[in-house]
């Protein structure tokens, strides 16, 4: 099998970058690092006021998308002697979640979803609420830090009044770092960037097209420059952002992504 040859591969991540850089430098390639991660932090300043609009019987639907934010929910609710009330409020509401995390958190609550995505992504979330969630309904949606437009579309389409609960929020990353990652592309210096969630896709088309260069950049991963995600939902993400060529492993895992680019390189380019 033939590696990589030399390439310049930009790791979008800011965790592992360590790891990752190692794997692409065994295979032959010479990693970048330019973190278009961002960083989290909680936001717990009125998490508690949502907790109790929950317990309240406000809503009729809750969306749960992160495990580690269904976590943190029920968690305050504990932490304001309320745990109890929390899942007995769920257990009379309508529950729709993403991913396995979420329900095996939900399984350990002795709760289960009246909806739940078919693979792991909010696109399957949303094909699976279709024929379940309409009409004169109140939901509770909560988000990681992720704005979810492709969810959030969707409800507003149908007139689905929403409250979005945010236990975490994203910062963006550096600017300099996204210039960089941004002019280094369009450059031709780049030859695949590799995505590891859903953040750094939204924050590098944010940044481009603030800078007036969206069309530009979405033409070089058309051409030159390869997507790489480490799992479908990821790259979900990066489809909707306008980047249609993506490729990514089944199992989403960042080694596996990588063996993933070197077999696209054999499979499609000669360089």
């Amino acid at each position: 099998m033939s590696k990589l040859n030399g390439r310049n591969i930009a790791l979008l991540g800011a965790r592992k970058t360590e790891e990752l850089s190692k794997i692409v430098h065994n295979l032959g390639g010479i990693p970048l690092v330019r973190s278009a991660q961002g960083t989290v932090y909680l936001n717990d300043s009125h998490l508690e006021e949502d907790v109790n609009r929950l317990i309240e019987g406000e809503f009729d639907w809750i969306i749960l998308t992160t495990g580690m934010g269904t976590e943190l929910l029920y968690n305050t609710a504990v932490r304001m002697e309320a745990g109890d009330r929390f899942i007995e409020t769920l257990q009379k509401m309508k529950i729709a979640v993403r991913g396995y995390k979420t329900k095996n958190l939900l399984k350990k609550l002795g709760l289960e979803p009246t909806v739940r995505d078919d693979d792991g992504s909010m696109a399957g979330l949303v094909r699976n609420l279709e024929g379940h969630l309409s009409g004169n309904v109140k939901v509770a949606l909560q988000l990681h830090g992720d704005p979810a437009p492709l969810l959030m579309n969707w409800l507003d389409e149908r007139l689905i009044e929403h409250k979005e609960i945010l236990p975490y929020e994203h910062i963006a990353p550096e600017t300099e770092t996204m210039t960089l990652l941004i002019q280094e592309i369009l450059d031709g210096k780049i030859d695949a960037v590799m995505f590891t969630s859903a953040p750094q896709p939204r924050n590098l088309m944010k940044f481009a097209r603030d800078l007036g260069v969206e069309a530009r950049l979405i033409n070089r991963f058309e051409s030159d420059v390869v997507a790489l995600a480490v799992g479908k939902v990821t790259a979900q993400v990066i489809i909707e952002e306008g980047i249609d060529r993506v490729i990514y492993p089944e199992d989403q895992r960042m080694g596996s992504a990588m063996v993933e680019l070197v077999k696209f390189y054999q499979d499609h380019v000669t360089k």
